[in-house]
């Protein structure tokens, strides 16, 4: 009668184990307590969503201009059998396939066109590359997030002065039509006046100071006399 030695596992919740027996697949292993061979291996897997961060990216844009970008993915692992026998590195595949993608779409567009834009650049490419990469591997990419755009200081001083020169430009050019209608406006009162001279004196009366004296001349001008009480 053969002696059979067993030792007892406890997998976590959100968690799988694979129970290996000479270098083969035994058994999946889900959450809870179970009883193994002491002499199988166990390999664990974490099965909830996790967040894999890219290092910062130097990528050239359309126009030649360094960027530096951070992208971060979020992933699961669908199939722990492929995650662990299909490639030493599983997350290395995903990890390049998004690099690549990034590089491809920043050369797809200019620097002013990302500083437009902010943070919210498409990053569905990526997501999709990373996707088609992780699938060989058991990994499910959920979406990709470009999370920091780094533009070179000297884009930026360039970029602020430019919008400074819009707005200055734009601020004189209002403050030209302001006055342009200003002077239209007093071009047109003082035909009035011209062709009304009762209005004339009208105005003048009602902008004399409090109590000074008006004196009026029939069939003549208005004499204005300035004698406060």
């Amino acid at each position: 009668m053969g002696i059979f030695t067993f030792n007892r596992i406890t997998v976590s919740a959100g968690q799988c184990a694979l129970e290996y027996r000479d270098g083969t697949l035994g058994r999946v292993l889900s959450p809870g307590r179970h009883r193994i061979d002491v002499a199988a291996s166990v390999v664990r897997v974490e099965m909830r969503e996790q967040v894999l961060t890219l290092a910062p990216q130097e990528v050239l844009t359309s126009d030649a201009v360094t960027l530096r970008i951070t992208v971060a993915l979020q992933f699961k692992v669908s199939d722990a059998v492929a995650y662990v026998e299909a490639a030493a590195d599983p997350m290395a595949s995903v990890y390049l396939a998004a690099q690549i993608a990034l590089r491809d779409l920043a050369a797809a567009v200019t620097a002013d066109e990302v500083m437009q834009r902010g943070n919210r650049i498409d990053a569905d490419a990526i997501a999709a590359a990373a996707r088609t990469a992780g699938a060989r591997t058991g990994v499910e990419v959920i979406g990709a997030f470009v999370k920091d755009v780094i533009v070179p200081a000297e884009i930026r001083a360039a970029a602020l002065q430019l919008a400074t020169a819009k707005a200055t430009g734009a601020a004189k050019l209002e403050a030209a039509r302001a006055e342009t209608a200003a002077l239209r406006a007093r071009a047109n009162a003082a035909k009035l006046l011209d062709a009304h001279p009762a209005l004339a004196q009208l105005q003048l009366v009602e902008r004399m100071p409090y109590g000074s004296k008006v004196v009026l001349a029939m069939g003549g001008t208005a004499d204005v006399a300035s004698d406060p009480e």
